[in-house]
């Protein structure tokens, strides 16, 4: 884990050393002080004493003030370039960082993102970021200052009174111990909270992304208790989290603490025996100050830690997720005609329920194939299954004869365009999303698109045209706009495949008809698969077949089926005395 770490700091070696550098020249510098002043002590008491010339000794003095002020100026020049550089390098590796992650997040598979909510994701790419950005700046500052510090101050301290020193330093297995007992506790704890605040994320995209449902149902309160539950979650595990901090620092604090009393106890003794002057047990008492600061710096430093490893790990677990891949030996599949064919293909989402059972189906090329049946029979699962966005344990699915594992996902899904009644629009302009569709089209070839799925006209009604924003989801479009657009975007793609998952069901009758004209035109001289409740959209389909419980039980045409007299019949009859 510690490897995977240090490998980030590579791209930015130079700044790295530098802000070594720096760091270690603050470090030597704030040891020059207590050594200024054993020896502006010890010229003063010459001076009073007689031993040396007075005014000498004023003026030394002087010098040293100012050779002291000087390296003040310059230290502070060192702390400017570690704050400001050393905060530029850790956010320029939190955004490597983000942008891996962001990039893995576009490779891992359909199933990843049915057990993952999006507000959860979400936590890990900026709080946990930030974390570790925080560490990968301080983490090897603190850790290079602080430990020079300890052994020149070690060194130092020793030059004033060696026993003393080393009684001083007898306290530090007790810390060492505090901080290695404390330590596993603290960071189980700040794991604990940051999945908790993992959670209010995720509730809170959930809340705001559904707030008109929240409105028209008048269900603020019941948001508010689903909320109020994740926060008071997030309270006691952050309670856990200070307790175990709490416990962390005032042990060690604590301890510290009683390194001054021993200072002050042992060096009275020391003064009362002559085995030190007053001079030598004054610069001792400053220079304690170089042991104590580093170790409150590697005390808080353990916090900091804490939290970034915990946030590392959740970032590594992520990017050890098992990406999307090809099998081997895939091949781009080029332009197919759309001959599909579902071969005993069975399929479960997971042990518990199996969705789909010896499916069998052929699609000719340029045929419309309808799948009617209640829901959850299995008829969006198959749609899934044909652009391969879940792997099928069971049968096999060919285009064209050939076996969908022998093409990459990306030159399959390419061949098939796919309209949904749940349709997802990008918070940008009409242009950015029908572009969507084929990046590199023309102005020509999209604005033939937008006409084609007859929203061109209303588009230039709108003030800015195609370079209107649609606000989150398309919230400034009515379902029938929304759903024209996307059309847009499939007439642009261009796929000789395509996919209609209930694309007109959440439409009222007007608008369907509006929009159907708009489907027949994209079906037209493509392999279309039909997914629909109303059956009379798809009357004119050249194969109906009805999927309940995850099985084909009839298959047919409209006249065939309503003939046979069996379930299609029956849906028919329920439809038409409904219509009636």
């Amino acid at each position: 884990m510690l490897k995977r770490f240090l490998s980030y700091y590579k791209p930015h070696k130079k700044i790295f050393a530098m802000d070594m550098i720096a760091s270690l020249l603050v470090s030597l510098i704030a040891i020059v002080y207590p050594i200024m002043t054993r020896e502006m002590l010890d010229r003063v008491e010459r001076g009073f004493g007689g031993n040396e010339n007075f005014n000498t000794s004023v003026k030394f003095v002087i010098l040293l003030g100012a050779g002291l002020l000087a390296l003040y100026f310059i230290r502070m020049m060192l702390n400017y370039f570690i704050q400001y550089y050393g905060h530029v390098m850790g956010v320029k590796m939190q955004a490597q960082m983000r942008s891996e992650l962001f990039k893995k997040l576009e490779t891992l598979p359909y199933r990843f993102y049915d057990n993952h909510e999006t507000g959860k994701l979400m936590s890990r790419m900026t709080n946990d970021l930030m974390d570790i950005s925080e560490l990968a700046h301080h983490g090897p500052e603190n850790i290079l200052i602080s430990s020079i510090s300890v052994v020149a101050s070690f060194i130092y301290l020793s030059s004033i009174n060696v026993w003393l020193t080393l009684i001083i330093f007898a306290c530090v297995p007790f810390l060492i111990l505090a901080a290695v007992l404390l330590r596993g506790k603290m960071r189980d704890a700040f794991q604990r909270s940051r999945q908790s605040i993992a959670r209010i994320n995720a509730s809170l995209e959930g809340s705001i992304s559904g707030i008109r449902v929240t409105k028209a149902f008048n269900n603020a309160e019941c948001e508010l208790e689903k909320f109020e539950a994740s926060n008071g979650e997030f309270v006691r595990a952050r309670k856990d989290a200070y307790k175990a901090m709490g416990r962390f620092h005032s042990s060690t604090t604590f301890i510290t603490d009683v390194f001054n009393v021993i200072v002050l106890i042992a060096g009275g003794i020391f003064i009362y025996n002559g085995s030190i002057g007053f001079p030598e047990y004054s610069a001792f008492i400053v220079s304690i100050n170089l042991f104590i600061g580093p170790v409150m710096t590697m005390i808080n430093f353990m916090e900091m830690y804490q939290n970034a490893s915990t946030g590392f790990e959740r970032f590594v677990e992520i990017m050890d997720e098992e990406p999307e891949k090809d099998a081997e030996g895939a091949a781009d599949a080029g332009i197919l005609e759309g001959h599909i064919e579902l071969c005993n293909v069975s399929y479960a989402y997971d042990e518990t329920k199996e969705v789909l059972s010896k499916v069998s189906l052929d699609v000719k090329k340029g045929q419309t194939f309808a799948l009617v049946g209640p829901s959850g029979g299995g008829k969006t699962t198959i749609c899934h299954l044909i652009p391969n966005f879940y792997r099928i344990e069971e049968g096999e699915i060919k285009i064209d004869g050939r076996n969908i594992n022998e093409f990459t996902a990306a030159s399959l899904r390419r061949n098939i365009g796919i309209v949904q009644q749940d349709i997802y629009l990008f918070n940008a302009t009409i242009r950015d999303n029908i572009l969507y569709g084929r990046l590199d089209a023309t102005e020509e070839e999209m604005i033939k698109a937008a006409k084609r799925a007859n929203i061109h006209d209303y588009i230039m009604t709108l003030e800015k045209g195609y370079d209107t924003e649609i606000g989150e989801r398309g919230v400034r479009l009515s379902g029938g706009q929304k759903q024209r657009l996307s059309i847009a975007r499939v007439f642009l793609k261009n796929p000789p495949i395509l996919i209609l998952d209930e694309a007109t069901s959440a439409l009222d009758n007007t608008t369907e008809i509006l929009i159907q004209s708009a489907l027949d035109e994209l079906c037209r001289g493509r392999t279309t698969i039909v997914v629909a409740h109303r059956l009379s959209t798809i009357k004119n389909a050249d194969r109906i077949a009805v999927v309940a419980g995850g099985k084909i039980v009839e298959e047919g045409s409209h006249k065939e089926l309503l003939a046979k007299n069996g379930e299609y019949a029956k849906l028919y009859e329920l439809q038409f005395r409904g219509n009636s």
